[in-house]
């Protein structure tokens, strides 16, 4: 479903692109001197459709660059509570190495002894 829907949208994008290539070609001049446009030294002459390609590819890449910037924050949150569930996954594999090393413990001396059950009914206590 996913790949028909991909054809669906972008075979017409491609088609579009591919039409405003070919009826774009004519060379325009790109230059990047402010102060005199007309010189030859910092201008080149370019189809339409190539400044336009290369003004969408440069957006997006910058618009990348600005999304992966803003969420560093995010990366650094997450990068630091992995670093401690992986801490305390070794904490807890330590302890039960510890605690499967240690031998069983048995009381050292006599157990308490019982606790003394409620009183009878009709016995007064003393």
């Amino acid at each position: 479903m996913k790949r028909f829907l991909a054809v669906l949208i972008f075979g017409p994008l491609a088609i579009l692109l591919v039409v405003l290539a070919v009826a774009n070609r004519a060379p325009v001049r790109l230059s990047i001197d402010p102060f005199n446009p007309g010189s030859d030294a910092l201008s080149v002459d370019l189809p339409l459709f190539f400044v336009a390609f290369g003004a969408l590819a440069i957006g997006v890449i910058l618009g990348g660059v600005a999304v992966w910037l803003n969420q560093g924050r995010y990366r650094r949150s997450a990068r630091r509570e992995h670093n401690d569930a992986v801490r305390w996954q070794r904490q807890a594999e330590r302890a039960e190495a510890r605690a499967a090393a240690a031998p069983a413990s048995t009381p050292a001396g006599p157990a308490l002894p019982a606790p003394a059950g409620p009183p009878a009914l009709g016995r007064r206590a003393a």
